[in-house]
């Protein structure tokens, strides 16, 4: 049966810290807009920040939708869930925001990030949720499934770019800027990444 819990801490967070992946789903406010849910995984990506916050660094790719989608409305809907171990899942919904590479509370929040060499994945910024409603539910019907390794294809493909390839390979992409529904994604030109 399910739970709602007030904070993230104890079995919750040790359990929500031990997941190679989890899920991230936003919206935009248009009804008609596109619903986006997007995997996010990378070993030390993720911190638990106090018992009602969370960040996870963003890496470069095709899209921003969920950049997007957080600076129209903040919205955002974290999931975990045990692919082994006991059955379990675990979802932060809540309020976010990305905090680009310019902003004066970069420092401070990259601190929580040791664990990973976030300069060969192209970081374009750090998303900080705080929660609304923790709950967890069964995991039953989620298939047992062994964690091998995180990929090494995206450090091994963005850590050759510099600050301005990579605001070029942003400008190149449809939906980085923009959205698919139109809103505005990454700012661009890309922020110099802190000295």
């Amino acid at each position: 049966m399910g739970k709602t819990y007030e904070r993230i801490d104890g079995r919750l967070r040790d359990f929500i810290e031990a997941q190679p992946v989890f899920f991230t789903a936003t919206a935009p406010l248009s009804g008609d807009g596109t619903v986006n849910l997007s995997p996010k995984g990378l070993r030390g990506s993720f911190a638990v920040l106090d018992e009602r916050t969370v960040a996870y660094l963003d890496f470069a790719g095709s899209n921003a939708e969920t950049v997007a989608h957080l600076r129209e409305n903040g919205r955002i809907t974290l999931m975990w869930c045990a692919f082994s171990g006991p059955p379990n899942i675990v979802r932060v919904h809540g309020r976010g925001k990305p905090v680009f590479r310019d902003d004066p509370r970069w420092g401070e929040l990259i601190a929580h990030f040791p664990g990973i060499d976030h300069s060969r994945h192209g970081l374009r910024a750090i998303i900080v949720v705080t929660a609304e409603l923790i709950r967890d539910t069964c995991g039953y019907a989620v298939p047992l499934m062994t964690y091998e390794s995180d990929r090494p294809l995206h450090g091994s493909r963005f850590e050759r770019e510099t600050d301005e390839s990579l605001d070029a390979y942003f400008h190149k992409k449809e939906h980085v800027a923009t959205s698919i529904d139109g809103l505005p994604g990454l700012p661009l030109p890309l922020p110099p990444t802190p000295a």
